[in-house]
């Protein structure tokens, strides 16, 4: 049995306040949820800012690749999950950074320095790959250098400002400070080089990894990072994949890449952004092996079980 309206709801609804739980509720009724199309990711070659970074004029700072402009988010992003930048120091000077990020992959490309991260201090020259927890991390540059030194680093502080969280004020059992020096990734790329091609080679690459994310294949929880090469006159070729990738061009001369229908020609330190899902090939017309390094959000994919690797 229904009770007798009262004289409240006989008059309709009471009008919510402005600002209240009631009055933020929005409601969608579309025929197709999956249909909703954000701002698409752009393709782009960051090549200006990598003229900036690399100019030995530039005074120590950050030089950011920021697409947040056509991302139409309002903090710095190069994905919507990644922000990749230059860290520039200039011989002798230490650098204090706090990071709302919860880790960050650096590459030197220039000088040697070291860098405090979790209470340790990592060492670092030219070629060498390294990662850090996210919060405060320092680095110096070395005084004997005779130009600035500088490092690419790629984070995922939009992932973390999207949600509205800081990184673990109380350690990190999953992100540890990690070292993958240059001559230790030269002497493993041996082998791979060496391996007869297949119908399954997706590319002669190094997966950089972490003890600390075992059985995992990747660094972090939330990216994965490899070294990838292409010998003069091959192709890589094309395929798919759900992950955003940040592409750091550090050898040969010649490469190009194509994304869905557009070519993109590399550039020495300078980084270009491959929109996930998009089909794409690496092409190296040059006389020199092609070295890159490439951090993908794929390790969101990789643990929710959805990589979505796909030749066509």
């Amino acid at each position: 049995m229904s009770r007798p309206m009262t004289a409240d709801q006989q008059a309709g609804p009471v009008p919510s306040p402005l600002d209240s739980p009631r009055a933020r509720a929005r409601y969608y009724d579309p025929e197709n949820f999956f249909a909703f199309a954000p701002q698409p990711v752009p393709r782009r070659q960051f090549v200006a800012e990598r003229d900036v970074a690399l100019d030995p004029e530039t005074e120590s700072g950050e030089v950011l690749l920021d697409a947040s402009d056509l991302l139409e988010t309002d903090y710095a992003a190069t994905t919507p999950l990644l922000l990749a930048r230059y860290l520039v120091l200039r011989p002798g000077e230490t650098w204090k950074i706090a990071r709302q990020a919860s880790a960050e992959i650096f590459h030197v490309l220039r000088g040697a320095g070291q860098s405090l991260g979790a209470g340790e201090l990592l060492g670092w020259r030219p070629g060498d790959t390294f990662c850090l927890p996210g919060g405060i991390i320092e680095h110096t540059a070395d005084e004997a250098l005779d130009s600035p030194a500088v490092l690419f680093s790629v984070c995922n502080e939009p992932l973390l400002r999207y949600e509205d969280l800081a990184p673990g004020a109380t350690g990190h059992s999953r992100v540890s400070p990690v070292h993958w020096p240059w001559e230790d990734v030269d002497r493993r790329l041996a082998p791979v080089l060496a391996r007869p091609d297949s119908a399954e080679n997706a590319g002669r690459a190094l997966q950089l990894a972490s003890a600390a994310m075992a059985p995992a294949r990747h660094p972090v929880p939330t990216m994965n990072v490899a070294i990838n090469t292409l010998e003069p006159g091959a192709d890589q070729k094309s395929h798919r994949h759900n992950g955003a990738a940040i592409t750091l061009a550090l050898g040969g001369e010649g490469v190009y890449s194509l994304i869905e229908d557009e070519r993109i020609d590399w550039a020495y330190g300078a980084a270009q952004v491959t929109p996930a899902a998009e089909l794409h090939s690496h092409h190296n017309r040059g006389t020199e092996r092609m070295v890159s390094l490439v951090i993908e959000d794929e390790g969101l994919h990789f643990y929710t079980r959805t990589p979505g690797f796909s030749w066509t």
